[in-house]
């Protein structure tokens, strides 16, 4: 099964998108988890996103597309995989298109207010990636799996997170409408419990997530 996760910054997408592939058998493919390994290890395409992704900014297509390509040739990727974080244009959404047939685009959708205050609570750790919110951390500051420090990316300062959304509303959420037109778009309502997201989720694949 192929499949592509839709949603603005903080949807929650990421979350459902790891355990739906596992419990689905395929990669789970995070073009912004692929980018921050390249960040931490300073290769060129690492220091050619930082640029962009702390301006709030989507890393170019050119770059984006070279990277996904050469992913998806990988053996693993034979039955089916999970995209988490692209297409994010309609000229990524529209190449893919010309490379592969997808069976659901998924759209978890959340309000932009309720997005901010969820994002900028956020804290994960540099070391391992756990990632924590200011409402269930009762003041720590260390990582439970690690014991590092946290951090708050710059990418889930307010300011940046509106830059996001912005750039969300004027790019990125035409494809809802692209997948729509094809057919294969599933709408869920991410602003409730993890649990309840991914239950409607794999109710919308239905027989194909058995």
């Amino acid at each position: 099964m192929k499949i592509v996760f839709l949603g603005p910054p903080g949807a929650g997408k990421g979350t459902q998108a790891m355990v739906i592939s596992r419990e689905l058998g395929i990669p789970h493919i995070s073009t912004g988890d692929i980018f921050r390994q390249n960040i931490k290890n300073e290769t060129p395409l690492g220091v050619a996103a930082k640029k962009f992704i702390d301006e709030g900014r989507l890393v170019p297509d050119d770059l984006t597309l070279d990277l996904v390509n050469d992913r998806l040739a990988a053996a693993d990727c034979k039955n089916g995989y999970l995209l988490d974080g692209f297409p994010r244009t309609l000229p990524q959404a529209e190449a893919l298109d010309e490379k592969v047939a997808l069976d659901y685009a998924v759209n978890v959708d959340v309000a932009h207010d309720h997005l901010i205050d969820r994002l900028s609570g956020r804290r994960v750790c540099p070391e391992c990636g756990a990632s924590y919110h200011i409402t269930t951390l009762d003041g720590a500051q260390e990582c439970a799996v690690c014991g590092n420090l946290l951090i708050q990316r710059d990418d889930d300062k307010p300011e940046t997170i509106r830059k996001r959304l912005e750039v969300y509303e004027a790019q990125t959420r035409a494809l809802i409408d692209f997948y729509r037109d094809k057919g294969i778009l599933v709408d869920i309502d991410g602003a409730r419990s993890v649990q309840e997201v991914r239950a409607d989720i794999l109710a919308a694949l239905g027989s194909d997530a058995k």
